[in-house]
C-alpha cells in the first residue's frame, strides 16, 4: 500500500498521454527497470567531482535519452545547489523522483552513492591495516601532493564562477580571514554569508548555472503536459518520503546519544555536518579536520589529505571522504568493538547519517522548487554562500599546504587570533617536488583527476625506491 501511495501512477499517465497526443510524438517514460540500469551506470562512472558528475548526468538523461529537458535539468540543478550536501547526488534523487516518484528518487540516489562507498570501505581497510608498509605509505604520500594542487585548482575554478563584483570578493576574503586567523566555526561563516545575501541580494550575481538550450520536447515534459494531476501526486508522495527519511536519519542518532562513546560521537558529528555542507567536500573538510583531528583525535592531519585523495579515486560524491574519517574512528575506538569490525560499523553509520538528510532535503523541498527559484532573496543567499565558499576552500588549501609541505607547525595566538604557522627550516623538499609535478599535471598538461593521482603516486613510489623517501 505504501509503494502504491509513493509511486506515481505511471500506467495511468501513459494511457492518458496516448489519448492526448500521437504515440510516436509522446512515447511513455522509461520503465523503472530501465531507469535503474542507467542510474547504476552513472553511479559506477561518476568520477571527477561534482562538475564531472553533473556533466555525466546531463549527457545520460538529457543529451542521449531526452528523458528530461535542458531547461528542467538546470532548474533542478539550481534548486539542489541551494541545499547542503552533494548537489550531483541530490540532482540524481530529484530526477529519479520526477520520473518515477519517491521510489525512483531513492533508487537513483542510492546507486549514485553505493558503488563509491563500497570502494571507499575497501580502501579505508587497506589504509588502516597496511598504511605503515613503506610501498603503500609512498603511494599515499604521492596522493597528498596531488590533492593539494586539486584543492588550489578548485579555489581558482570556483572563484572565476562566483566572484562577480567587489562585494563578492570582500565576502570571500572575510570568510578566509575568519576561518584561518580567527578560527570561526564553519557553520557560522556559511550562515552569515547567507544572511548577507538575503539582506542585500542586489550585490550578488544570480546563482543559476546557465541558460537552457532549445531542443525537442523531452519525454517528461510531454507526460506532465498530458497528465496535469501528476505533479500533485508527486508532491504528496515526496512529503511522505521526506518524513520517512527524517525518521530513519534521526532515530539511530537518538538511540546512540544516551549510550555515548565513539559511535555516538560519529553519529552526532556527521549528522551536524550533513546540514552545513554547503559547497561540497572541499568547503567542509577544514572544519571536519579541525574537529576530527583536534577535538576527537580520530586521525592525524596528514591522514585527512590521504582520505580526500582516496575519495578522488572513487566514483560518487567527494563527501565520501567522511566515510574514511568514520572508518578510522571506529577502527581505533577503545574497547572490544574496534579494528576492522569497528571500522565497518562506524563507516556505515557515517554514510547513513551523511546521505539520508540529502534524500530528506530533496523530497521535502522539491515540490516548492518553483517558488524557491523565483525568490530573489534566496537566490542572493545562494550566491553569497557560493562567494564565501571561495574563502572557505582557500583556507582549506592553506591548511593542506602547511601539513603537506612542512614537517612541523607551531600555534600562534594573540589579539583574538589563533592559527598555525610553519616552522622555519622544516620545508619538506620531496613533498614540494611532488607538488610541482602535480602543478604541471593540473595547470600545464590539464590532465584528468585520475591521471593526476596516478602520476603523483607513481612519482612518489619512484622516489621511495631511488632515494628512500
Amino acid at each position: 500500500m505504501v509503494e502504491r501511495m509513493l509511486a506515481p501512477d505511471h500506467e495511468a499517465a501513459s494511457a492518458k498521454e496516448a489519448t492526448v497526443g500521437s504515440p510516436a510524438a509522446m512515447p511513455p517514460l522509461p520503465s523503472l527497470g530501465e531507469a535503474t540500469r542507467v542510474w547504476l551506470k552513472i553511479g559506477c562512472l561518476s568520477f571527477g567531482g561534482p562538475a564531472g558528475q553533473i556533466a555525466l548526468l546531463h549527457r545520460e538523461v538529457v543529451d542521449e535519452r531526452n528523458w528530461v529537458s535542458d531547461r528542467r535539468f538546470l532548474h533542478a540543478l539550481n534548486f539542489c545547489n541551494l541545499l547542503p550536501g552533494p548537489e550531483a547526488q541530490q540532482l540524481a534523487v530529484y530526477l529519479g523522483w520526477l520520473m518515477h516518484g519517491p521510489i525512483g528518487g531513492i533508487i537513483a540516489g542510492l546507486l549514485f552513492v553505493i558503488p563509491g562507498a563500497m570502494v571507499m570501505l575497501a580502501l579505508s581497510a587497506i589504509y588502516a591495516t597496511l598504511g605503515a608498509v613503506p610501498l603503500i605509505a609512498a603511494l599515499f604520500f604521492g596522493l597528498k601532493s596531488a590533492v593539494l594542487l586539486l584543492v588550489i585548482e578548485a579555489v581558482l575554478r570556483i572563484g572565476r564562477r562566483a566572484l562577480k563584483g567587489r562585494v563578492a570578493w570582500a565576502l570571500a576574503g572575510a570568510s578566509f580571514l575568519a576561518l584561518f586567523l580567527f578560527n570561526v566555526p564553519f557553520p557560522i561563516v556559511v550562515l552569515t554569508a547567507g544572511l548577507i545575501g538575503i539582506l542585500a541580494p542586489g550585490h550578488f550575481a544570480g546563482g543559476a548555472h546557465g541558460k537552457a538550450k532549445d531542443g525537442p520536447p523531452a519525454l517528461l515534459d510531454a507526460v506532465l503536459a498530458a497528465d496535469p494531476g501528476r505533479a500533485n501526486r508527486l508532491a504528496r508522495g515526496a512529503l511522505v518520503a521526506g518524513l520517512v527519511c527524517a525518521a530513519l536519519w534521526l532515530l539511530p542518532v537518538a538511540a546512540l546519544l544516551p549510550v555515548g562513546g565513539v559511535y555516538a560521537d560519529v553519529a552526532w558529528f556527521f549528522s551536524k555536518m550533513a546540514v552545513v555542507t554547503f559547497g561540497g567536500a572541499y568547503a567542509v573538510l577544514a572544519y571536519v579536520a579541525q574537529e576530527a583531528v583536534q577535538s576527537y583525535h580520530w586521525l592525524g592531519a596528514p591522514e585527512m589529505l590521504t582520505g580526500l585523495g582516496l575519495a578522488e579515486t572513487t566514483p560518487g560524491p567527494l563527501i565520501l571522504v567522511l566515510q574514511f574519517v568514520g572508518f578510522l574512528a571506529g577502527y581505533r575506538a577503545p574497547g572490544s568493538l574496534s579494528g576492522i569490525p569497528g571500522g565497518v560499523i562506524a563507516s556505515m553509520l557515517t554514510v547513513w547519517v551523511t546521505f539520508l538528510p540529502c534524500f530528506m532535503f530533496v523530497f521535502l523541498g522539491a515540490p516548492l522548487i518553483e517558488r524557491l527559484q523565483e525568490n530573489r532573496k534566496l537566490s542572493g543567499a545562494l550566491s553569497a554562500v557560493t562567494a564565501a565558499i571561495v574563502g572557505v576552500v582557500a583556507n582549506l588549501a592553506v591548511w593542506f599546504a602547511l601539513h603537506v609541505l612542512f614537517r612541523q607547525t607551531v600555534p600562534v595566538e594573540g589579539l583574538g587570533m589563533s592559527f598555525a604557522a610553519p616552522v622555519p627550516g622544516n620545508l619538506d623538499l620531496w613533498a614540494l617536488a611532488l607538488a610541482v609535478v602535480a602543478g604541471l599535471c593540473v595547470f600545464r598538461l590539464k590532465l584528468g583527476v585520475m591521471w593526476i593521482l596516478a602520476v603523483c603516486s607513481a612519482a612518489s613510489i619512484a622516489l621511495h625506491f631511488a632515494m628512500g623517501v
